[in-house]
């Protein structure tokens, strides 16, 4: 396929443009700032026009794309002023989703986030592991777009139910020379609680994308992606019942089994995890 993916720049960006160029497919990166290169253009996501020309055509770069990666985002609460936070990101991927209608574009997939699951979990989850069955608990501007998004595209599915929107709500991306810093998380539980103690391999993040844009089917669906294990070494089960004492533990969970629930992702796109912090830290 011929993709565009916003936010090509970004950590996670990086390694979705580089993952799905090794599956094969042409790559066009989309961002405010990057390298000058044949495969980039710089744009300005919060303005339209802008958006719906490139999509459409870029001169002899391209001439429409299959699907969209959308990633492009002030990428955390409290880097910049909430309502910056608010009008960049809302706008951007109201922009990108309605160019894709507009341009013909029917298969996106874009970057949702664990915030919506009620991090950093000052409350209580409902359950451990966390899923997608409950209802989005943010607590941040930068949540409440990512809740926002999705019933944005829940909406343009319905109008036109040709449209494939897939949220993929990524844990906390990590590239491997991060991973030297994992062991000192062991030596307290609430470091990490925030998101309970949750990853995502950039490179897995890159899997999960293509799996999404091989296997999502039309219409509107969100998937937690996490790796498959936590960042500590001390069991899953044991840092729920030590820092998340009242939550009921749903089911058995692995010595180190993620409590980001992955389940519906393996079972529905065919996402599994290739990666882990383990493997470089030789635990």
């Amino acid at each position: 396929m011929r993709l565009a993916v916003t936010g090509s720049s970004g950590k996670l960006g990086r390694a979705v443009v580089a993952g799905l160029r090794e599956a094969g497919h042409e790559v066009f990166g989309f961002d405010a700032h990057g390298e000058r290169a044949p495969g980039f253009l710089s744009i300005d996501l919060t303005n339209y026009g802008h958006v719906l020309d490139a999509f459409l055509g870029v001169e002899d770069r391209h001439s429409g794309f299959d699907a969209v990666v959308h990633l492009a985002a002030i990428p955390a609460p409290g880097l910049q002023a909430d309502a910056a936070t608010f009008h960049n990101n809302m706008l951007a991927t109201y922009n990108v989703f309605q160019a894709c209608r507009r341009a013909g574009i029917r298969r996106i997939v874009y970057a949702s986030s664990e915030t919506v699951l009620g991090l950093p979990f000052d409350e209580d989850p409902p359950y451990i592991p966390v899923d997608e069955e409950y209802d989005a608990r943010p607590e941040s501007t930068y949540s409440l777009v990512k809740h926002l998004e999705e019933q944005m595209a829940i909406q343009m599915t319905r109008w036109d139910p040709a449209l494939s929107i897939t949220a993929l709500r990524f844990s906390n991306v990590m590239d491997p020379q991060d991973y030297a810093e994992f062991p000192s998380f062991d030596s307290d539980p609430l470091a990490r609680k925030w998101n309970l103690w949750g990853y995502i391999d950039g490179r897995d993040g890159a899997q999960a994308v293509l799996r999404a844009l091989e296997n999502a089917p039309e219409g509107f669906d969100r998937f937690i992606i996490a790796a498959s294990d936590t960042v500590m070494s001390r069991s899953s089960a044991a840092l729920a019942a030590e820092v998340f004492p009242d939550v009921e533990l749903v089911r058995e969970v692995g010595e180190h089994e993620t409590l980001l629930s992955i389940d519906k992702a393996r079972r529905l796109l065919g996402f599994e995890p290739q990666h882990s912090w383990r493997d470089h830290a030789g635990t």
